[in-house]
Order: structure tokens, then C-alpha cells, then sequence
């Protein structure tokens, strides 16, 4: 049977400019391959040596990128080796296949939300009203399914971040904060569902997962193995749970050994 890699993407596999120096060794500095790039500018990175473990896992495992990114932010991404079969975008709300939204899937995805939680459009409201353009940069409503804001990330009060997660609890949502981005996330959107969903197409009995956010710990859970990083939500919570494995490595070089973990793993 086939192994599954469920991996998140920023700050887990992949890192920006800024996310880079997490942690990043004076000596011997690791060779960096650009993933990603927009607008002409170089976006994301991961180390060479990861480059060439992900190849490697491609042809050892179903590896399925799974992000909250929407389609159009995943589409730019340039990752080494084939183009996978699957990918999770949308924190779950879309199953690509072959870089093609599965339509059934999408559907089933915001009926669901319709019936669980607070409407979109309350929430995106709440969060305009609230935030403060001193530290506001961007307000985003994404694939029609959650919202996030841009920051200033030195000028934001956490108290304001404490007093919408509770407003969101209430509602059905779930508050995470990213580098310069908050996420407002509708609870029943998860990372999980689209991967068991993809475990079932694919018949893999054993899922291995990364992730360091508070949006991945859900996809963490629902693996058979997972990963964090040494940084992140997570790591700054010091959230654990029995089959996961807490890295010491903060920055890209996290990123390095989780691909070797995967690797590891998927060959034991």
C-alpha cells in the first residue's frame, strides 16, 4: 500500500526571505533553491539538500502539498521533482487534481460550512471594523472561504489577537497568526478532512504529516507520524500529542530535516 506525505508548505517546507533566518548557521551556510518566484521577485526557498529529498520522496511516497494557500498562491510555487497527482489548497476547501479543483469535493466543502459556522461575510466585517490601519497592511477574503489580514507585524497588539480569537470561538472559527498574516479560518474547514479524502482515493494505509501552525495541528492528529518545527504556533506552545515528533531545527534547515524524516519514514 502506498504511504502518503501530507506537508504543509511556508515555514514547514518551504520559506520566505524573512522566514529564512529563523535560524541560519554563520558557518558553512546551506545552498538555497529558489521555489518560488512573483512579480520578478524570489519568493521561497529550500535548502538544495531538501530539493533533493523531496525528489526522492516522490517516487518512494504520494506526496501532497497541503496548504492554506489559495490555488493561485500554490500554482506559483515551482517544486522539485514531478508535479504532484494531489494537492490540498484553501486549508482543505479545494482537492487539486492535476492542478484542477475537484469540483464534488468543493461543493461538499462549503455546504458544510454554510451549516456550521458564522457566514464569511460577518466575519471579514468584524475584522475591518476592528483592525487598526496602523498596523493594517492588506484585508483578504480568500477563495470565498476564510479571511486573513497583512500586518505590521512590531505594531500589532497581541491583545487585539487574544479578543478576536475569542470573538471567532464563539462563531465557529479559528484565529492563527503567521509571521505578518492572521487567519480568520471557519473550524469545519481542516487540512484533515481533505486528506483522509485523498488517503481513500489512493488506498494509503499509513500518513505521514508536517506542520507548524495552529492550522495544521488538526492534519498533524490525523496522521499515522507527524513532524513540527522548532518554530511557529506550535513549537511556541509547546503543543505536543503522542505520535508527533517536535524538531529541534528552527528556519529552512527545519525544513531540511523534515524531508529527511519523511524519507526516513517512508522507507522504514
Amino acid at each position: 500500500m502506498p504511504v502518503l506525505v501530507a506537508s504543509d508548505l511556508d515555514r514547514t517546507l518551504i520559506y520566505s526571505p524573512a522566514a529564512l533566518g529563523l535560524t541560519m548557521p554563520d558557518a558553512r551556510a546551506p545552498r538555497l533553491l529558489c521555489v518560488e518566484v512573483h512579480e520578478s521577485r524570489p519568493l521561497s526557498f529550500m535548502t538544495e539538500t531538501a530539493a533533493q529529498l523531496l525528489v526522492e520522496l516522490g517516487d518512494a511516497a504520494v506526496f501532497v502539498p497541503t496548504t492554506t494557500r489559495t490555488r493561485k498562491q500554490y500554482l506559483r510555487i515551482n517544486l522539485p521533482g514531478p508535479a504532484p497527482e494531489f494537492a490540498i489548497c484553501a486549508n482543505g476547501g479545494h482537492i487539486l487534481v492535476d492542478g484542477v479543483s475537484d469540483p464534488d469535493w468543493h461543493r461538499g466543502v462549503t455546504e458544510r460550512l454554510a451549516e456550521e459556522c458564522a457566514p464569511l461575510a460577518e466575519v471579514g466585517a468584524h475584522l475591518e471594523a476592528t483592525a487598526d490601519p496602523l498596523w493594517l497592511r492588506k484585508h483578504r477574503i480568500a477563495e470565498d472561504l476564510f479571511v486573513y489580514l497583512v500586518v505590521e507585524r512590531e505594531l500589532l497588539p497581541e491583545e487585539w489577537v487574544k479578543e478576536l480569537a475569542a470573538w471567532a470561538e464563539n462563531r465557529g472559527w479559528t484565529v492563527s497568526l503567521q509571521g505578518r498574516k492572521i487567519y480568520a479560518v471557519p473550524k469545519p474547514l481542516t487540512k484533515s478532512a481533505a486528506v483522509r479524502e485523498v488517503a481513500r482515493r489512493t488506498g494509503a494505509e499509513l500518513v505521514l504529516a508536517a506542520g507548524d501552525s495552529l492550522l495544521d495541528a488538526d492534519l498533524l492528529l490525523a496522521a499515522d507520524r507527524g513532524w513540527r518545527p522548532g518554530h511557529g504556533e506550535l513549537a511556541e506552545s509547546e503543543w505536543s500529542a503522542p505520535a508527533i515528533t517536535a524538531l529541534p531545527e528552527r528556519g529552512v534547515l527545519a525544513g531540511e530535516r523534515i524531508t529527511r524524516e519523511f524519507l526516513r519514514a517512508t522507507k522504514a
